[in-house]
């Protein structure tokens, strides 16, 4: 009989193994897979990774030691490579990280980096030449005697004349971090009559402007605004002329710069302490007791806008300019509009509207 039972015994038997390798093998019900977010907000960094895997589909490998079959551990490079995208832009040890923030407009004007050297030479107010300065107005009267003198009763200016300025300047001392610092600069304005042939082609009118200050970097948010600059110093501008011609004043002025990305504003307020005796006596009836200009840049080009006067005369000027981007090498197309008194120290108490269009080198606040 061992032969007629046998075979179903040997069946089921192997059904039975059939059965337990089904339940072994079958797929356990599992959750649903977490999510970036939720794996991104586990504080634990083994329990994050881990996560991770889950989101990957990813199934952990045994460690060393475990499990019925010794291996060799596994370097830990593959298992830490999921979470290297999922690190926040601008987090340490990020590319984005290693990219240096954009200095400032007035930090980078005035070298208010750590990292700048100590003592430097820059550019300071434009340095332009105008090729053509057209007055509406010219200002005979300063140079009335002089002209008698020569017997040229019939002189006067021409309407068209060339202008040009130098200004540069030069930190004499610095604190380790910059934000303190001592400077000395030197601005000379001139206007050339290179077309009045009848005069020989004179300089009808050279400013010259020494200055020595302390700047210093407040760094305070202002509403919306960044303080960044503090100016206090000494000025002194004369035409270097004799009487009757002569023209001066010596002022202690202080300088608040304010910007917001490529918009700054620039607040000067001035106290007189020599007006130039019989000079210019009065020249605070028309320049007042400071001036406030706005910049802004735009695509490399620099616009500015300068305000002054003297409310209780209701005396004052204003003065546009605009300087493009480089044109050749490093030179900028320049222009400048201005109306009012005072386009030069011969002029204070004159009013005129000019426009002149030339070249320059920087416009006001342009990073060095």
């Amino acid at each position: 009989m061992n032969h007629l039972w046998y075979p179903p015994r040997r069946a089921a038997r192997l059904v039975a193994l059939l059965g337990i390798a089904a339940a072994i093998m079958a797929p356990v019900p599992a959750s649903a897979a977490p999510s970036i977010a939720d794996c991104a907000a586990i504080a634990a960094d083994a329990e994050r990774l881990a996560c991770y895997d889950r989101a990957a589909g990813r199934t952990a490998a045994p460690g060393p030691g475990t499990g019925p079959i010794q291996t060799e551990p596994r370097t830990a490079a593959p298992m830490t490579a999921p979470a290297a995208p999922m690190t926040a832009p601008g987090a340490p040890g990020t590319a984005q990280a290693q990219v240096e923030t954009p200095t400032s407009l007035l930090s980078a004007v005035w070298s208010f980096d750590a990292a700048s050297p100590r003592y430097r030479i820059g550019l300071y107010r434009p340095n332009y030449l105008q090729v053509a300065s057209y007055s509406t107005q010219p200002n005979d009267g300063p140079f009335k005697a002089l002209f008698d003198a020569f017997e040229q009763e019939d002189a006067e200016l021409d309407s068209t004349e060339a202008e040009f300025q130098i200004s540069f300047k030069a930190r004499l001392w610095a604190t380790d971090d910059r934000r303190l610092g001592v400077w000395a600069a030197y601005t000379q304005e001139s206007q050339w009559q290179v077309y009045n042939d009848e005069l020989s082609r004179p300089f009808r009118e050279t400013n010259y402007e020494p200055e020595l200050f302390v700047s210093y970097d407040p760094d305070l948010s202002l509403g919306g605004l960044r303080w960044g600059l503090l100016n206090f110093g000494y000025n002194h501008q004369s035409n270097g002329r004799s009487d009757p011609i002569s023209r001066s004043w010596d002022r202690l002025v202080a300088e608040l710069g304010f910007e917001h990305g490529d918009f700054a504003l620039l607040i000067r307020p001035w106290i007189v302490i020599d007006d130039g005796g019989d000079d210019n006596p009065d020249i605070t009836d028309y320049y007042g007791y400071g001036d406030i200009t706005g910049v802004y840049k735009w695509r490399d080009h620099s616009f500015s806008l300068m305000g002054r006067g003297n409310l209780d005369t209701g005396k004052g000027a204003v003065r546009l300019t605009w300087t493009t981007p480089p044109l050749f090498g490093p030179l900028r197309g320049y222009v400048d509009a201005f109306a009012g008194y005072g386009e030069s120290m011969i002029d204070y108490d004159w009013y005129q509207n000019t426009i002149g269009i030339g070249i320059a080198l920087n416009g006001l606040l342009d990073r060095p």
